[in-house]
C-alpha cells in the first residue's frame, strides 16, 4: 500500500437482531400483529359493553367466549384493525404528508379512552337518555366522533379514510344482520342502529392513530440503529 494512502473503513456487519429490526417487511408484520391483538382486545371489551346494555343480541348457540361474544367477532375486528392501522401511515407516505399532529403515546392513549367513551355512550345513552328522536342522538354521536378526529388527527386523509371505513363497515354489518348472524335491538337504520357509522368512524381514527404511532416509533428505531452503525 502506498505511503500516505489510508485504508477505507469497512462497513460494519449488522447482527441478525439489527437486520431483523430494520427489515421493512418484518416491521410491517410486527406492527400488523400488534394492531391485530389491540383490535381483538378492544373488540372483547366494547362488545361486552354492547351486550350488557342489551344493544346487540347473539343467538345462544354462538355465545362461546367468557365475554359472551360470538367467537368470530374478535378475529374479524383484529384483522380490520391491522389493515386500518397499516393503511393510515401508508397513505400518509403516498401523499407525502407525514402526520405530525400530537405524535406521542400519551395522546394515542387519550384517543383510545375517548373512543371507548363514545362506544359506551352509544350503549348507555340509547337506553337511558330520552332524546326526541334517534336522528338527534345520532347527530350527537357524530359530533363527538368528529370532535375525536379534530382533537387527535386533523388530517384530510384521516377524515377521508374514516368516512370510507364507516361506510364500508356499516354495509358489511347490514349484510351480517340481514343474513341472521346477529341482530340489533330496536333497529332504526334499515337493520342496524343509525349511530353505528359514528362508532366505525371513531374506531377508524383511533386505530389509524395507533398505526401511525407504531410506524413513527419504527422509523425512530431504524434511524437510531443507522446512526449507531
Amino acid at each position: 500500500m502506498a505511503e500516505g494512502e489510508t485504508e477505507s473503513p469497512r462497513p460494519k456487519k449488522r447482527g441478525p437482531y439489527i437486520s431483523s429490526v430494520t427489515s421493512q417487511s418484518v416491521n410491517v408484520v410486527i406492527r400488523g400483529v400488534v394492531l391485530f391483538f389491540i383490535g381483538v382486545f378492544l373488540a372483547l371489551v366494547l362488545n361486552l359493553l354492547q351486550i350488557q346494555r342489551n344493544v346487540t343480541l347473539f343467538p345462544p348457540d354462538v355465545i362461546t367466549s367468557i365475554f359472551s361474544s360470538a367467537w368470530w367477532v374478535p378475529p374479524c375486528c383484529g384483522t380490520a384493525s391491522a389493515v386500518i392501522g397499516l393503511l393510515y401511515p401508508c397513505i400518509d407516505r403516498h401523499l407525502g404528508e407525514p402526520h405530525k399532529f400530537k405524535r406521542e403515546w400519551s395522546s394515542v392513549m387519550r384517543c383510545v379512552a375517548v373512543f371507548v367513551g363514545i362506544n359506551h355512550a352509544s350503549a348507555h345513552w340509547s337506553q337511558k337518555v330520552d332524546f326526541d328522536n334517534n336522528f338527534q342522538f345520532s347527530l350527537t354521536l357524530a359530533a363527538l366522533s368528529v370532535g375525536l378526529w379534530w382533537t387527535f388527527d386533523r388530517s384530510r386523509s384521516g377524515f377521508g379514510l374514516g368516512v370510507g371505513i364507516a361506510f364500508l363497515a356499516t354495509v358489511v354489518t347490514q349484510l351480517l344482520v340481514y343474513n341472521g348472524v346477529y341482530q340489533y335491538t330496536s333497529p332504526d337504520f334499515l337493520y342496524v342502529r343509525s349511530w353505528l357509522p359514528c362508532i366505525f368512524f371513531a374506531g377508524g381514527i383511533t386505530m389509524g392513530n395507533i398505526g401511525r404511532q407504531l410506524a413513527m416509533y419504527e422509523c425512530k428505531v431504524i434511524a437510531e440503529k443507522s446512526h449507531q452503525e
